[in-house]
């Protein structure tokens, strides 16, 4: 079985397991983690492999990520989607503060744009909603990049149901970014309603920050054991199972990493593998 596809916003064909960024730069998403090259070489080994679907920011570095994947991508392949996100200003390792006011996000799209080299972003998303800024201001400046073609699809990071009902109602909305793995569920409504609408669910921390790859996942080691495979490629199997709308992004630093996490799609899970995985977290 190979990387299964989604169709995202609805005519852009990624395999479901992409290539997050934040595996690049160093620790809190602050400057370079390993050298430019490693890092160029692991993104081109990723396509090499199969990835269609680059996940990065423009707070990672800040600006790193984006610099290499330009760096290591550009051209772009057809089928090639890169996606970033903005409205978080990053101002030290796990120090940032949102900016949603129009101005700011019309900003920072046009500084990715330079930074990927590119005429139009695939998938542009809102890293946090701004409290301070009226959700119509900044779902309309997203709204208005997108008719300017400098982006295709717009997604959101971080959000309620009630955030997400409230601006499909306003803006077509192709992909969500919430925490989601084998032992946090808090966004299932979240999922749910994504499935409903065909909206990716692009969760992040798949691997719940290393805790599914550590011993102690005892239901995820069984699973593992009984299919010769590695913890972190039981818990990446499992979100390909848990629904067809779910694209997870793992990132790594790792070329050994990545073929694992790669790996992890020709990975079925029987009925009773995934009814022993479902105890693993809350519902």
């Amino acid at each position: 079985m190979t990387n299964p596809t989604f169709l995202l916003g609805g005519d852009l064909p990624v395999r479901r397991i992409g290539l997050g960024t934040g595996g690049l730069v160093g620790a809190g998403y602050w400057g370079p983690r390993g050298s430019r090259a490693e890092a160029r070489a692991l993104l081109r080994a990723a396509v090499e492999r199969g990835v269609t679907l680059i996940d990065t920011a423009d707070n990672y570095g800040p600006g790193l990520a984006e610099e290499l994947v330009a760096e290591a991508l550009h051209p772009y392949g057809e089928r090639l989607v890169v996606a970033t996100k903005g409205g978080v200003v990053r101002t030290g390792p796990d120090e940032w503060h949102v900016a949603g006011r129009p101005q700011e996000l019309r900003r920072m799209c046009e500084a990715s744009l330079r930074r990927l080299r590119l005429e139009r972003i695939d998938l542009y998303q809102l890293h946090r909603f701004d409290p301070a800024v009226p959700v119509a201001e900044q779902l309309g400046a997203l709204a208005e990049l997108r008719a300017e073609g400098k982006i295709r699809h717009i997604g959101l990071d971080t959000v309620t149901v009630e955030q997400l009902l409230l601006a499909v109602e306003s803006v077509p909305v192709a992909a969500v970014q919430n925490p989601f793995n084998l032992r946090d569920r808090s966004s299932a409504d979240v999922l749910a309603l994504c499935e409903a609408r065909g909206i990716a669910f692009l969760p992040y921390y798949p691997l719940g920050s290393g805790a599914l790859t550590r011993a102690g996942a005892t239901a995820v080691a069984e699973v593992a054991g009984a299919h010769g495979a590695t913890r972190g490629q039981v818990a990446l199997a499992w979100l390909l199972h848990r629904s067809p709308v779910l694209c997870p992004t793992p990132g790594t630093g790792s070329p050994v990493h990545l073929a694992e996490n790669l790996d992890a799609a020709a990975l079925s899970l029987s009925d009773g593998d995934l009814a022993l995985l479902d105890g693993v977290g809350a519902g």
